[in-house]
């Protein structure tokens, strides 16, 4: 990921911001030791005072950097995705993910569809700022129901694995996280085909757009798929 994409990531941004105010506590703590050491004892206490006021203020923007990490800003369209697929076996398939910061996954798939569920995380109380989107799985899909029902399931996690995430604190203690109002993206689905080249963006109003390119949708509209 070059340094221009990191930055513009939440997580990020309140990561440099919490160690900027660790800097700031130990800054206060030397300044506090040195009126200590005078006997300036109404100074240092101020300089002790500013040193606790950073330091919770940093340890909040730390968890919150943390329970925010694979989270992105959504625009009024946002690309969030590329994925390349090639056939292994009837079923069974190859998939490549590329993300516009330059990330890469590869997963295996079993089905007839590639299938891509995101989060999207607006606010209720912090009017003006924008929502946050991450990818949360992709897998895959059977055109037929029965084989949808009793046929080997892939199913691969794209958020947080640790289960340390805003979304998951804000379930678990709604009244402690009032501002956090989840929004699930629809999931958005297409064919599989050999070769296939396909683009993923996210709207607004967070609903997945999924889109192949002209060969892939030449390929999906042939009676073979080929």
């Amino acid at each position: 990921m070059n340094p221009i994409e990191l930055l513009r990531l939440p997580a990020t941004v309140l990561l440099v911001l919490a160690a900027i105010l660790l800097l700031a506590c130990l800054l206060q703590l030397v300044m506090l030791r040195r009126r200590l050491d005078a006997g300036a004892r109404l100074a240092a206490g101020w300089h002790g005072l500013l040193c606790a006021v950073c330091l919770v203020l940093s340890v909040l923007l730390g968890v919150g950097g943390w329970a925010l990490r694979g989270y992105r800003l959504l625009d009024e369209e946002t690309p969030v995705v590329e994925i390349d697929a090639h056939i292994l076996s009837p079923q069974r398939w190859a998939v490549t993910l590329a993300w516009p910061d330059g990330a890469t996954r590869q997963v295996q798939l079993a089905g007839d569809d590639w299938r891509v569920e995101a989060v999207v995380l607006k606010w209720k109380l912090l009017a003006g700022l924008p929502p946050l989107y991450r990818l949360d799985r992709i897998d895959g899909r059977y055109d037929d129901a029965t084989q949808e029902q009793y046929a080997p399931r892939t199913v691969v996690a794209l958020g947080s694995a640790d289960g340390f995430d805003l979304l998951d604190l804000h379930r678990q203690y709604p009244r402690a996280l009032p501002m956090v109002d989840a929004v699930y993206g629809s999931g958005a689905f297409l064919p599989l085909v050999d070769g296939g080249h396909y683009s993923l963006s996210l709207s607004g109003a967070g609903a997945l757009v999924a889109r192949p390119d002209a060969a892939t949708e030449r390929r999906i509209g042939s009676p073979l798929g080929g």
